[in-house]
């Protein structure tokens, strides 16, 4: 089979530009979050399965993750999941209540804080298994000069708002302020979606890293 025809092609569910979900209660989430101490951020930063250049300073703490990049379908809870379940639980469903999925899964789960002054620098999520679940940000803090680049505009995400975002176009994010900006970030995909129709031969073809 050719290259052309094993090569993933996006979910027609996914936003083209942003979506926005309205917004969601995140004060006891938020509450809890700011309580973080730094020596647990850096220790679960350390551990992170997700290392890529272009996050530069932004420290992560990651709940849920796939198992491989190759494919969304397959994913596990990380240490942190167990003690953080029920206070994300709530905000994690009222921000897909709008998808009407019946079997909704959730991939990736993480807090990603990023300190003032930091950058995340243009890319793409290109691995195979993005390509398929939503892409979700919700706001727990943020400032007036942090702007990020989605859908081909700048713009600005306030406290408690939640957005699908394009993640399979050229994205970035700038904190120009004097205060961290801190994101619960997660994926979403409906299990009773069919497969697409590429996967299970790019998978057999293991082109795609």
């Amino acid at each position: 089979m050719s290259q052309a025809r094993l090569a993933p092609t996006a979910n027609p569910r996914k936003t083209a530009t942003v979506r926005d979900l309205g917004q969601v209660d995140v004060s006891a989430l938020r509450a809890a979050v700011l309580g973080i101490p730094d020596a647990v951020w850096e220790a679960e930063n350390a551990a992170k399965p997700n290392r890529f250049e272009v996050l530069d300073t932004t420290r992560h703490i990651v709940f849920r993750f796939i198992d491989s990049p190759r494919d969304w379908r397959g994913s596990h809870d990380r240490p942190a999941w167990g003690g953080w379940r029920d206070r994300l639980a709530p905000v994690l469903d009222a921000a897909v209540r709008g998808y009407g999925y019946r079997r909704g899964i959730f991939p990736r789960v993480m807090l990603a804080r990023m300190p003032a002054g930091g950058i995340i620098q243009p890319h793409i999520d290109a691995n195979p298994a993005a390509k398929w679940p939503h892409k979700i940000h919700v706001t727990l803090t943020t400032n007036p000069e942090v702007v990020c680049f989605f859908g081909g505009a700048q713009r600005h995400f306030p406290v408690g708002q939640a957005v699908e975002v394009n993640n399979l176009d050229t994205h970035w994010v700038r904190n120009g302020g004097e205060t961290d900006r801190i994101h619960l970030i997660f994926e979403y995909y409906d299990a009773d979606q069919p497969d697409p129709p590429w996967l299970a031969p790019f998978l057999a073809g293991g082109s795609g890293a």
